[in-house]
């Protein structure tokens, strides 16, 4: 089938070394008709130093945790898409290199790019199910908003300004990117998102985050995070947890 030229770039994230993952990814674009490219991920495991985005202390303080090596490299690796998209004036559709397309995929996704010119951000895959509100139709399936965080970056899609805001408000790194792209006191961006997903995971362990189950902060730690947080908005001009 021949697919008329679309106003989109595909960029797969993934590691140079992950070969056997590649090997999956390019077999699952063989359902689309569409040119794409990989993108080198940043490897966390290989970073000696955080960069100079990350700045530890802080982030135990205001998070409760550290982030793992990989999970900045994962962070990096996006935000490198995010350059990406700007550089070239184009919507991007930005995959992670464990996904699993549905059969209506492109389908939506032309959709989306030829009817829905207003649609900037998009979320195409989430890890959980949480409730949503629908706004519209698009190709069978529904447009909507979701109503909490969704969690998980393997498919979404935005435009060059959006992009440019994401990096803007990315000078500091101090959550998993995923969460951050939820994060609208932060950047004020609304993440809408298509139910059901087009796009899954394979389930595979990932190479670029290395984020295991976290237990939640309770007690004494808890009360020290809020306290944190809330010193942070009274005492910087941009609080990395802002009230909404």
């Amino acid at each position: 089938m021949i697919m008329p030229q679309l106003p989109v770039q595909i960029v797969i994230i993934s590691l140079e070394r992950s070969l056997d993952r590649r090997a999956k990814a390019i077999q699952e674009m063989t359902k689309v008709s569409l040119p794409w490219s990989f993108l080198n991920a940043v490897d966390g495991s290989a970073l000696r130093v955080p960069p100079i985005e990350y700045q530890p202390h802080k982030v135990r303080w205001l998070l409760g945790h550290d982030l793992t090596s990989n999970e900045i490299g994962c962070y990096l690796s996006h935000k490198e898409a995010w350059k990406l998209c700007v550089k070239n004036n184009i919507p991007t559709l930005v995959l992670e290199d464990d996904f699993i397309l549905a059969p209506n995929f492109q389908e939506i996704l032309i959709e989306l790019l030829r009817n829905h010119p207003k649609t900037d951000f998009v979320r195409l895959q989430g890890l959980y199910e949480v409730p949503f509100n629908i706004i519209t139709e698009v190709a069978g399936a529904s447009l909507a908003k979701n109503v909490g965080d969704a969690v998980g970056a393997t498919a979404y899609l935005l435009k060059p300004h959006i992009a440019k805001r994401l990096i803007e408000a990315s000078v500091e790194i101090y959550e998993p990117v995923d969460h951050f792209l939820e994060h609208y006191q932060k950047h004020n961006l609304e993440f809408l998102a298509i139910r059901p997903y087009p796009v899954d995971i394979t389930k595979a362990k990932s190479t670029i985050d290395d984020r295991s189950e976290r237990e939640p902060i309770r007690g004494f730690k808890r009360l020290l995070r809020s306290i944190a947080r809330a010193l942070d908005r009274i005492l910087s001009s941009h609080p990395w947890f802002p009230k909404a």
